[in-house]
């Protein structure tokens, strides 16, 4: 089979994995013709919901977006701003979200608030008909994926999770070669996250700055007082070094390798047990996400691992002029965000966000390779499509779900002492440890209360 007949049959196939419910039918929109427009709304107006906004218009035809919604005034002015220089027109601006989801013309929202509001914020949205694009982590733990995954089937939405190296063609050319054998059978996988960074310091709470509510920015995590080392009015903040707003470096990065990774496997289910070990090593932080972390994953015939943290400054991503381009591959040797796959005939590099794959035999033989470009636009391109088309999208909320279980698998078995946890994956329930079972699900704040019957 040549190679583009390939990518296109093996996208679109993609593009239907069911949701877990045989047959499942997807509403219609006002936008079920390719023709017809599409209105979208943003909620959290950080560079990267901006610039996913952003881009999304650019890279689909008949798009508009009515409103920008965030609780900090300075960053829905900058995006404002930007929008209106790059796209000509201002969208309206509002602070609540439910505001949008009232609003009968939106067909679609992106959420890309911090990681504690993505699940109910995904809830509300397909409760209120509107289909969705949320950013990763999808969830804060692993209770909250299920119910994401009852809102999408209830409602029949979309829901596209914002795991772009599910619109890689790379990524499901490297899923085929070792579907086909090319590297006999596969035995154990690595997946690395080893970033740069600092040592973390507290500081202490201020009054609430002057444009921000607070309470709503909360939203279903516990009260507290602000903090401006957990929010910043105009950079991102620092709520990714607090269980209560995130699942730490695993979720921030390690979430898109461990994805890719699930991908060309062939999209292994839940492990059946993990163990991880970690602490603030590296520059002694006193922050409650490990500064590294080491998990492993039983998957029952092969075994799985991610090394986590911000400790190793000589590691890099892949350089964007390498993501861009047809004709280049990273060094993996000090590669920060790149997976290993070792088979019994030979071995995988694969990179994350581009970069692509090669694949070497005995000998250092170099068996296949495939170069491969950073797939935002594509994933957004997916997007508009299935919202249009309501076919299911690449990063289907399943798939989301089973790959953000390995972070959350991770940060449990971290944070109950570095045990061996046994997880049962039709029940996701822990059969060794209540303790680990008391994380499965936080208590939320009224009235930010995921239900338990969405």
């Amino acid at each position: 089979m040549k190679r583009r007949k390939f990518l296109e049959k093996t996208m679109a196939g993609t593009a239907g994995v069911a949701l877990g419910t045989a047959g499942l039918e997807l509403a219609s929109c006002s936008s079920d013709d390719a023709n017809d427009k599409v209105i979208l709304a943003l909620i959290g107006t950080g560079d990267r919901g901006t610039q996913v906004l952003v881009n999304t218009c650019k890279v689909n035809e008949n798009v508009e977006v009515k409103y920008l919604c965030d609780v900090n005034e300075v960053k829905l002015g900058k995006c404002l701003t930007r929008f209106g220089s790059e796209l000509g027109y201002q969208p309206a601006t509002v602070k609540s979200m439910k505001a949008v989801f009232d609003d009968q013309d939106i067909d679609a929202v992106i959420i890309a608030t911090p990681e504690h509001w993505h699940a109910l914020a995904t809830i509300w949205a397909c409760q209120a008909g509107k289909d969705v694009y949320v950013e990763k982590n999808p969830t804060l733990n692993i209770w909250e994926g299920r119910k994401i995954i009852e809102a999408a089937e209830k409602y029949k939405r979309i829901v596209q999770i914002g795991f772009q190296n599910r619109s890689a063609p790379y990524g499901y050319t490297a899923q085929q070669f070792i579907k086909e054998g090319k590297l006999g059978k596969i035995i154990h996988v690595k997946s690395y996250n080893m970033l740069g960074g600092r040592k973390w310091h507290p500081q202490e709470d201020t009054p609430v700055p002057e444009g921000l509510d607070w309470d709503a920015w909360l939203g279903p995590a516990p009260a507290r007082q602000y903090n401006p080392g957990i929010h910043d009015m105009e950079q991102r903040g620092g709520w990714n070094n607090y269980w209560a707003y995130s699942g730490g470096k695993l979720a921030d990065d390690a979430s898109h390798v461990m994805d890719l990774a699930r991908l060309v496997l062939g999209n292994p289910g839940h492990p059946p047990s993990v163990y991880c070990c970690g602490g603030n090593w590296a520059w002694g932080s006193e922050c409650e996400v490990p500064e590294i972390q080491v998990i492993t994953y039983n998957f029952e015939d092969f075994t799985m691992t991610c090394e986590s943290g911000n400790a190793t400054n000589y590691m890099k991503k892949t350089p964007g002029e390498i993501r861009q381009s047809n004709s280049k591959l990273p060094d993996w040797s000090q590669n920060a965000t790149r997976t290993e796959i070792y088979g019994s005939e030979g071995m995988m590099y694969l990179g994350r966000h581009g970069g692509g794959w090669q694949a070497f035999g005995e000998n250092e033989e170099l068996l296949a390779q495939e170069y491969g470009l950073f797939p935002d636009s594509l994933h957004q391109q997916n997007f508009i499509d299935c919202v249009r088309t309501r076919k299911q999208p690449n990063g289907n909320v399943l798939q989301g779900h089973l790959s953000a279980v390995l972070v959350h698998l991770g940060n449990i078995a971290s944070r109950i002492g570095e045990k061996h946890l046994i997880f049962d994956g039709e029940k996701e329930l822990f059969t060794n440890s209540e303790e680990a079972n008391q994380l499965l699900k936080y208590a939320y704040r009224e009235p930010y209360v995921i239900p338990e019957k969405v």
